[in-house]
């Protein structure tokens, strides 16, 4: 990779902890609306959701379910799962808090801050994400990753999401870098290894739990392991 000059990273799963930070936020709010007197165990609930909230996701990134949909949707369905009496209510009411409360949460991945330190100095630095605008920036502000990155470019703006070209290919533009010349560092085989590629990128596929996948990348299982490759 010695003609690498800009370094492109997902943002969710990646660098911000994105389970440890919702785990965390959907415990407080399990408290706080009272969820125990329909639900039992507070583990279930988040193991429930995260389950429904990633098939979302999944319909959400192929432009299948709207923004406005999926923040109540993926809670709707956790609590009708459990049977909770007014599920559609609380679900509003829970995706809400939810979006007020997780963003704020600072957990990042081991050694992310010293990784992007010693990248910073060799190479740019940019953010693609799928995540919504206006949560992105304060995840990266209160974390203090803002300063690290040259572009930050929420899809959003694009359109459409990873992995349809136009989100690389717009990156690629305002960063004025060369796809030949650049890599994107994500966490996600398709939206993020399989969707760079298919613009002639550079990957490096983040897979810290060892899932079994299908796709043709150099992998990781810790950021600091960029140092020995970069």
């Amino acid at each position: 990779m010695d003609d690498i000059q800009h370094i492109f990273f997902d943002l969710d799963h990646t660098l911000w902890d994105f389970e440890k930070n919702s785990s965390e936020a959907l415990r407080e709010i399990f408290v706080e609306m009272q969820l125990h007197d329909f639900i039992d165990n507070v583990d279930s609930f988040i193991n429930t959701y995260q389950r429904i909230n990633a098939k979302y996701w999944d319909l959400y990134n192929h432009g299948k379910v709207t923004k406005e949909k999926l923040r109540y949707i993926r809670f709707q369905d956790t609590l009708s799962e459990f049977k909770v009496i007014g599920a559609e209510k609380k679900a509003v009411l829970l995706g809400q808090n939810y979006i007020k409360r997780s963003p704020h949460k600072t957990n990042l991945f081991p050694d992310a801050h010293d990784t992007l330190q010693y990248l910073n100095e060799k190479y740019q630095l940019h953010i693609i994400t799928n995540g919504f605008t206006e949560v992105q920036y304060i995840k990266l502000d209160n974390c203090g990753l803002t300063n690290y990155f040259d572009l930050i470019l929420c899809t959003e703006e694009v359109g459409v999401n990873k992995p349809n070209p136009l989100v690389f290919n717009t990156a690629l533009s305002r960063a004025n870098a060369n796809a030949s010349q650049s890599l994107m560092i994500g966490d996600n085989p398709e939206t993020d290894i399989r969707g760079a590629q298919n613009c002639a990128m550079h990957t490096v596929l983040f897979n810290p739990h060892q899932h079994l996948h299908d796709v043709n990348s150099i992998e990781i299982q810790g950021l600091k392991e960029l140092r020995d490759l970069l």
